[in-house]
């Protein structure tokens, strides 16, 4: 029987101990304990009545003590700043108000993944609660491909609309929304994808934090972060219109699940508003209003609260499915849907083609490995992998697993005839979505954006190589840079005895985690891994034993692939790095050990 020590004070002594000597790695990183000011962190522990360990993260992420209670309940009322404050956001509202005011239709295209399509979304909802009249067009990723184009602005002139939004896309299509405008139609962007020059000029706004002359500090927000700002801006500019009088003003808040979840499936930094968003969102999220989502979360298993993990690997993973390998619609669908019976349809119809999804995405991973093995491409600075017929709906997937395993920024592209669709991921550090927006400025690629993290591409099969020479010249100093130091930053060293449901609450209160909040990381050094075993596909289970006797249940996921398995599974004693989470399995009061690293000790 596992013992649990329910009290987080048994890692006071341990917190501020340097961690010891140790030899390799299973990552190969150097763990570094995170600096924090203990003055901060004491007065953080006083103050919000959190453990030390919990006080020390937090101090270490820039949190002071008289800010740690408003940090640790995250408040929309207190955060949200004016959307007026974005650029360009008055021309918005004051068109948007202008249409329903008057009875236009407004369309929206969006775009195919979860965070253009749940930007979508979120203008439906508030179109439909307001009483306004919207229709929505998004694009087959296959056959039409990323943003905008002349033949679904037509669709939607022809469905009625005089005034078209664009979502999460848009910034930089200025030849399609100036023929758009010459032929009758107003084109406002809602965007937050980089922008190296001005804004289209022939689109009545372009509402962008990312756009070079906007100073509001919002760079953060994805599309869906931006889409909630500009109906809560347009809300305010019917009411102030007398709009509501005659009927009920809709819920701004119900629409905060929709914007989480485009936040965190587009990998944006969790930070200031946008962390606030997605707190919030989840608590919505958690009361089962979206109807869709709560269909969804039942199919993929969801239990207990809902998390930022829940939003990024079990929820979004099923939206973006219809996008990748059928159709964004049925993602929509399920988002903005109100019968029970069709949205448990919709539902398992996603979880099936996720299923679906993922052994395609496992060929095509087996297919870029192998090739960039073979080619050597692992030991440049941009890992460029590109083959024929692989499936573009699981690329980024793809890419982003190479980006793990070779710890560099890659980008993955399927070919077919003389053309290639691609999608990178990056590491912390390098700017990939500038990179490729440089390129595409030197002709070598026939379209291309996106953000740091993140960026799309068209690429004719000739360019390939050129355009793979020209990312790690411009980029290879970036990443050196960025892999010069290979570290884990460690929070702190706590007692096995430590690892309680009750710990494991107070860390998700500094949450949600994500890029630029991180999750904490604990050390448990010089204990003993026992009874550890494989499980499922490369995983290990195993119990975290000290010589007091006090036990953790721990587990390591694709453990194997990570070199943890050896490590653990041989005896002895070692140091393991990872995250204490609760074990809703198992009851509230109990935690599991989550391991990311490991070291043989001694």
């Amino acid at each position: 029987m596992t013992s649990l020590s329910p009290a987080p004070q048994a890692a006071c002594e341990d917190v501020l101990l340097p961690l010891p000597e140790m030899g390799p790695t299973a990552s190969g990183r150097r763990w570094v304990l995170r600096e924090a000011d203990p003055r901060e962190a004491l007065a953080i522990e006083q103050k919000a009545g959190v453990a030390p360990f919990v006080a020390r993260a937090l101090a270490a992420r820039g949190v002071t003590g008289e800010a740690a209670n408003a940090y640790l309940n995250p408040s929309l009322r207190e955060s949200m700043p004016d959307p007026f404050v974005l650029r360009d956001m008055d021309r918005a509202a004051a068109r948007l108000a202008e249409a329903v005011l008057s009875g236009e239709t407004v369309g929206v295209f969006g775009d195919y993944d979860v965070d253009g399509t749940t930007a979508a979304a979120i203008f439906r909802r508030y179109f439909d609660a307001a009483g306004a009249p919207l229709t929505v067009y998004l694009p087959d990723r296959i056959l039409e491909g990323y943003g905008p184009s002349i033949e679904a602005f037509r669709d939607l002139a022809r469905a009625g609309a005089r005034l078209v939004v664009t979502v999460d896309c848009g910034a930089s299509a200025h030849a399609i929304i100036e023929q758009a405008a010459g032929e009758g139609l107003d084109v406002l962007v809602i965007d937050h994808h980089q922008m190296s020059g001005p804004p289209p000029a022939g689109a009545v706004a372009v509402v962008n934090p990312n756009r070079p002359d906007d100073v509001s500090g919002l760079a953060n927000l994805s599309a869906a972060g931006v889409a909630f700002m500009a109906v809560a801006a347009l809300n305010r500019a019917l009411r102030e219109a007398g709009w509501f009088k005659a009927r009920p003003e809709p819920n701004l808040l119900a629409l905060l699940d929709l914007a989480a979840l485009g936040l965190v499936c587009d990998v944006m930094p969790i930070t200031g508003l946008a962390r606030v968003m997605v707190a919030q969102g989840l608590k919505v999220l958690g009361q089962g209003g979206n109807p869709g989502l709560k269909a969804l979360a039942a199919r993929a298993g969801v239990k207990g609260a809902p998390s930022a993990y829940h939003l990024g690997f079990l929820l979004g993973p099923r939206l973006n499915a219809a996008g990748r390998i059928g159709h964004a619609r049925l993602a929509l669908e399920l988002l903005t849907g109100a019968d029970p019976a069709r949205l448990s349809a919709l539902a398992e119809r996603l979880h099936v083609m996720n299923a679906e999804r993922q052994a395609i995405e496992t060929a095509v991973l087996e297919d870029a490995i192998a090739q960039v093995e073979r080619t050597g491409a692992h030991e440049s600075s941009v890992i460029v992998a590109a083959g024929e017929g692989w499936h573009p709906g699981v690329i980024g997937v793809v890419a982003g697993r190479l980006k793990e395993k070779y710890d560099r920024p890659a980008i993955v592209i399927g070919l077919e005839g003389e053309m290639g669709k691609g999608s990178g991921r990056s590491i912390a550090g390098v700017d990939l979505g500038a990179a490729v927006t440089a390129a595409k400025a030197e002709g070598l690629l026939a379209a291309g954006g996106g953000h740091a993290m993140a960026a799309g591409l068209t690429v004719a099969r000739a360019a390939v190589a050129p355009f793979t020479a020209f990312l790690n010249e411009r980029l290879g100093e970036d990443v050196a840079r960025a892999r010069a130091d290979r570290r884990l930053d460690i929070d702190g060293v706590v007692a096995v005895g430590a690892v309680s449901g009750e710990l494991a609450a107070m860390i998700e209160r500094a949450g949600p985690f994500g890029p630029g909040n991180p999750e904490p990381l604990v050390a448990l050094t010089n204990v003993r891994s026992v009874r550890a075993r494989t499980v499922g596909s490369g995983h290990v289970s195993c119990l975290l034993a000290n010589d007091s006797g006090e036990t953790a249940r721990a587990v390591a996921f694709r453990a194997e692939e990570a070199g943890l398995a050896a490590i653990l599974t041989a005896g002895g004693r070692v140091h393991v790095a990872g995250k204490i989470r609760r074990d809703d399995w198992r009851g509230a009061d109990a935690a599991q050990f989550h391991i990311v690293d490991a070291a043989r000790a001694g």
